[in-house]
């Protein structure tokens, strides 16, 4: 295949992927998605923030499950699958009652979660398949349509919420349709390259010469029994978990330092800007300055994040609120830009699906971080005891920042 007709088809799948991206990350707008259960059900908020838990969990199974079905049956079949596991998921959570929580924990934690991290991994492996040579960039591309989805996507399900004709119910069943199908496009388009397939070589600049690229690839086994990926892992599970933390009560965040309910859910669309650009920049840096500088900087500016959100919710400051969701947003989008690079990087491209499913289980631990700093708010009655447990978690990954090596092998 020559060159020409390599980069037209790559660039053509990566547009596809960003734009599955973009849909599937809807999923994390959960602070605007929850609003018709607490205002009109009544629903508590620890029992909102364990959905949230939950569908961080069965995304991240639903993650390892793509992995190995897409290597059974390939791309397109996997995504139809997941297609119609996040249509059911989402047009079952508008089918709600005052009486069927535990509807809401099966419909869009299990099937909604389940699908969309299925079509995260496949979309991810089989994209980032064809970049190779600028994995960061790839990574980040795919990434910021992720967490850009909040902002794009978000005002508009409020709107729709607002509207007599769809109100919150209608807007679940057609939010729900939409994936569906751009999952399913999106599965009849992707495929991953022929195994000739001869790609330009990687452009290794400045600071990231120091970090060797590995070229023996790694089996899910050897991967866990290096102390280099449980470094990392651990590391990106207290990095992930600010932003984790942040994002299931961002809003709330916001109206807690005397935000106006519109600015509140403005903010929520600015968290998810950063968090789009977080990822795209943590990608173009990681392919210049390597791992090593890319994770370093990411966690002292998570450091700053939580420490600033601190000091804003103890001195009820707006303005210092604005910065540290700002912040957060941009730290907690490195992290997936990162996992992937990473994994990709450390432990080679063959068995990169399965490799990467396992590396984001540390959103799961995250997840339940997360359902922590809940818990502190609701038993604390204020925001301060979880940014300090928050704070004291990101000091404690730059510990193990530096600790992170290059496997041998």
């Amino acid at each position: 295949m020559e060159t020409k007709t390599i980069q037209k088809k790559r660039n053509l799948y990566l547009i596809v992927g960003v734009l599955a991206m973009l849909f599937s990350g809807v999923l994390y707008a959960w602070s605007i998605l929850k609003a018709p259960f607490k205002d009109v059900f009544g629903w508590s908020d620890s029992s909102l923030a364990l959905n949230f838990t939950m569908t961080m969990c069965f995304f991240c199974l639903g993650a390892f499950a793509g992995s190995l079905i897409c290597k059974k049956i390939g791309p397109k079949i996997t995504l139809v699958i997941s297609g119609v596991l996040v249509g059911a998921g989402f047009g079952l959570t508008g089918l709600l009652t005052a009486d069927k929580l535990w509807l809401l924990y099966v419909a869009y934690a299990f099937l909604a979660g389940t699908g969309i991290g299925i079509s995260y991994n496949v979309v991810v492996s089989t994209v980032s398949a064809w970049f190779p040579d600028r994995k960061g960039f790839c990574s980040g591309c795919l990434m910021m349509g992720f967490g850009l989805s909040t902002l794009l996507l978000g005002s508009s399900i409020e709107k729709f919420y607002a509207m007599p004709a769809l109100g919150w119910s209608k807007t679940f069943m057609l939010l729900g349709v939409i994936i569906a199908v751009v999952l399913i496009i999106a599965g009849l388009v992707l495929r991953r390259p022929e195994a000739d397939t001869v790609f330009p070589a990687a452009k290794v600049k400045g600071t990231a010469k120091k970090d060797a690229v590995i070229t023996k690839d790694y089996t899910t086994k050897e991967m866990l029994r290096s102390v280099t990926f449980w470094c990392a892992f651990v590391c990106l599970a207290f990095i992930t978990a600010v932003g984790n933390s942040v994002i299931s009560f961002a809003k709330d965040l916001a109206l807690s330092v005397d935000a106006t309910p519109a600015l509140a859910t403005t903010l929520v669309g600015v968290l998810a800007v950063c968090n789009g650009l977080g990822r795209i920049i943590t990608g173009a840096v990681y392919d210049i300055l390597g791992r090593r500088a890319t994770m370093i900087a990411s966690n002292v500016l998570t450091i700053a994040a939580a420490g600033i959100t601190l000091i804003a919710v103890m001195n009820n400051s707006l303005i210092l609120c604005v910065v540290g969701l700002c912040l957060t947003g941009i730290t907690y989008g490195s992290c997936p830009t990162i996992s992937s690079a990473f994994s990709s990087s450390f432990f080679g491209l063959k068995y990169f699906p399965v490799n990467y499913s396992i590396t984001n289980f540390n959103l799961i631990v995250a997840a339940f971080i997360a359902a922590g700093s809940n818990s502190l708010f609701i038993s604390t009655g204020g925001y301060t005891a979880p940014f300090i447990m928050l704070l004291a978690l990101a000091v404690v990954a730059l510990g193990l920042n530096f600790t992170i090596k290059n496997p041998k092998d």
